[in-house]
């Protein structure tokens, strides 16, 4: 891949930005712009610890308010058992939108939610099983491809969620081989024969399931377990060696118990045709959907042979990627529509929006925006198939699969309530920080400005001029733009006014529902 050299501006920062976070704010945009590109990486590119998820809910009977239930027990009682996993997965919808609200200038959130398309796991029916699923995620986000993919295959919530669990030398289960083959790792090619898929065979995938068996899940909603643990049963393992097909030059893998599944992921990750794949989704999901002959050629071969010579670590790659001209081209901005996670926290993220009221009342905010992605076509944690996301795989539509009648309806009301009555829990109400955003822009007092300042962060293209009056007939109410001035001066001589202060919101808030409406606010 050709490195850029190209200008360095706030457009290319936002760009890069928008890319890589779930929504930056203009102060950020500015930061990366003065730390340049190569600063900017390394911070991107430095893992960010995460707190742990809190018991907030009633119907919480075991952890304290306020306190963590990652090591708690469950209830005996069926009912309080239920009642105390509902409440758990509240906290755990409401932390995964905290730490995306809460990101900074970051690539963590972003990887994580990747991986958390890519392996396409659901709900264990134990929460704490699923918050040990994602701090594992989170731990290998920015890390080694193929560690990740060794520590996945007996994680509990994987176990569970592809029979792993269930898969003994008695009775062989391929649903977790099949999906590490066509989904994780190599890839399904096309069909060349009977069950030949070019980079697999049917024998693969059986042997596989024989390679995996043994491993056995414990501790599910126990009232005496305190955690979700997987555990190898040498009884259950088949032990014999196994004949992989002639795409893995017909290898055997011999039988060696614990350590067998290891060995065949390093055979898996031996082939050429596996870190090609990996690389494609990770083109898709931070660069564009569109693998054209010369993507493949240009920079997913270039980009796999990086992950390669570095042993699959994933940062090389990423870093590559962000410093190339081809990421930089303009034929690429705006090539992706955003998910419903990026269009809500673009529009929280971007004004610096926090949520920070008294634990239950942001984690019930939290948990809104939870289920207003849901209802947008997203719900972390719960993809619609061990595929993921269609928006992310399937062709040829691809993130176009995001806009329907109904959820771009959706995304309307949405930016209606973010830019009207916000969200009101308890009394109390979260609305976007619109003078903080306004006060944060190069020069607030100038109508011109202040829309040029919005166009560059929230959109990728070019607005239109016309477009551009229209906002700013919209920010000075139709009157000549110093009218705006004289209005921002008296709020900014008087802050604490209502009187000065309302006004210029109202301003604000008419621009912004506008802009999160047009078509160039949905992409990135």
């Amino acid at each position: 891949m050709n490195s850029y050299n190209g200008p360095w501006t706030p457009a290319e920062a936002a760009h890069l930005l928008r890319r890589t976070t779930f929504g930056p704010s203009f102060s950020q945009m500015n930061t990366a712009v003065s730390n340049g590109l190569d600063n900017t990486l390394t911070q991107l590119l430095t893992l960010t610890p995460i707190n742990q998820p809190l018991a907030y809910d009633p119907g919480e009977q075991i952890a304290a308010l306020g306190q963590t239930w990652i090591s708690s027990v469950y209830p005996a009682d069926l009912t309080a058992n239920q009642q105390t996993e509902a409440a758990r997965r509240k906290s755990l919808g409401a932390w995964l939108m905290q730490n995306i609200n809460a990101e900074q200038l970051n690539l963590t959130q972003k990887m994580l939610f990747f991986w958390q398309n890519h392996f396409g796991v659901t709900s264990s029916g134990d929460a704490r099983a699923m918050y040990q699923f994602l701090s594992l995620l989170h731990q290998h986000a920015l890390g080694n491809v193929k560690s990740l993919v060794k520590a996945v295959a007996t994680d509990p919530c994987m176990l569970i969620f592809l029979n792993g669990s269930t898969n003994t030398v008695y009775s062989p289960n391929e649903n977790f081989s099949r999906e590490l083959l066509e989904l994780f790792t190599i890839g399904k090619g096309a069909q060349v024969a009977a069950g030949d898929y070019s980079n697999y065979t049917e024998q693969d995938v059986a042997a596989g399931s024989k390679i995996f068996t043994g491993f056995v899940v414990q501790g599910v909603r126990s009232a005496t377990l305190t955690q979700v643990t997987s555990q190898f049963m040498p009884q259950l393992h088949d032990n014999t060696s196994k004949t992989l097909s002639y795409h893995f030059g017909n290898q055997v893998v011999t039988g060696s118990g614990p350590q067998e599944h290891l060995d065949y992921i390093d055979l898996i990750f031996a082939q050429p045709e596996t870190p090609k794949y990996i690389c494609r989704k990770l083109y898709r999901y931070f660069v564009n959907y569109d693998i054209t002959a010369w993507v493949e050629a240009n920079i997913i071969v270039d980009m796999a042979q990086i992950l390669v010579s570095n042993n699959f670590e994933i940062a090389p790659v990423l870093e590559a990627l962000f410093k190339s001209e081809h990421f930089y081209d303009t034929s690429v901005r705006g090539a992706i529509i955003k998910s419903p996670f990026e269009a809500i926290f673009s529009m929280l993220n971007c004004t610096g929006s926090i949520v920070n009221f008294d634990l239950q009342t942001s984690s019930q905010m939290y948990l809104a925006m939870y289920t207003l992605a849901d209802q947008m076509g997203q719900e972390y944690a719960a993809p619609p198939s061990v595929a993921g996301w269609t928006a992310y795989y399937q062709a040829p539509a691809f993130t176009k699969l995001w806009i329907n009648s109904t959820y771009l309806k959706k995304r309307f009301d949405v930016a209606a309530l973010m830019t009207t009555n916000g969200i009101t829990m308890n009394a109390q109400n979260f609305s976007l920080d619109f003078l903080g955003l306004l006060n944060g822009l190069s020069a607030p007092s100038s109508a011109p400005s202040v829309i040029d300042d919005l166009c560059v962060l929230f959109c990728p293209k070019d607005i239109d001029p016309s477009d551009k009056l229209f906002l700013k007939s919209l920010l000075t109410n139709g009157l000549p733009d110093f009218e705006w001035t004289l209005q921002y001066n008296e709020y900014l001589a008087d802050p604490t006014n209502p009187t000065y202060y309302n006004p210029v919101i109202l301003r604000l808030k008419a621009v912004l529902n506008t802009l999160f409406r047009m078509p160039q606010f949905h992409v990135c």
